[in-house]
């Protein structure tokens, strides 16, 4: 299986995931609280330890002080030194948008090491390869949104076709609230990083 799920401190889950899905259970410190609180017992916690008040005993942990990086990157390069290839990410938005936004940038640094896919109430988001197709969508609403451009973007299945658009951040085209008409969606693009929001 070799996915992991890696949950932060963000707004949490209401509904939470089938943990058993996963081959590993990764927390950051500010986290940990929910999961006890969740009856979801992670098999790791790290970070900087400045968001827990005791340290479980019978749970692994690496302490991580450093402050270049954030507890989210810290985690995400070790679960690539372990090798991990996927990993699905719980409550990396809400609470500060800051934060959201750095996760997005961290996201985008490590795109060509770990699959990274984000989950909360409404939606899963990802940062699209070149060519994906995305199953089981009919009637769901998605979202474009270039990081900071994305060009020659064309689509297949969205009420709202793009073709050969080029979409921008900052005054332009964003590509937001469009609706899949079919069950099987395509979406391509040239150049650039495009981050994808769905529907769940």
């Amino acid at each position: 299986m070799n996915k992991a799920a890696l949950f932060l401190n963000g707004e949490k889950p209401t509904n939470n995931p089938v943990i058993s899905n996963y081959d590993i259970i990764v927390c950051t410190d500010g986290a940990y609280q929910f999961l006890l609180e969740s009856h979801m017992v992670p098999d790791l916690i790290i970070g900087d330890f400045d968001s827990i008040e005791k340290l479980p005993n019978h749970i692994d942990h690496i302490h991580m002080p450093d402050q270049n990086s954030t507890d989210f990157e810290k985690a995400l390069n070790l679960l690539i030194d372990k090798g991990y290839k996927s990993v699905d990410v719980f409550a990396a938005n809400g609470l500060e948008q800051d934060h959201f936004l750095g996760n997005m940038t961290a996201a985008l640094k490590y795109y060509d090491d770990i699959k990274i896919t984000f989950y909360d109430d409404r939606q899963e988001y990802f940062f699209a390869n070149k060519q994906t197709i995305l199953e089981k969508v009919q009637g769901k609403t998605i979202s474009l949104f270039p990081f900071p451009y994305t060009y020659n973007v064309t689509s297949q299945g969205l009420k709202y076709p793009l073709k050969d658009q080029t979409l921008s951040m900052i005054g332009n085209k964003i590509g937001t609230r469009n609706h899949a008409l079919e069950n099987s969606v395509t979406i391509s693009f040239s150049d650039g990083y495009l981050l994808l929001f769905i529907e769940r």
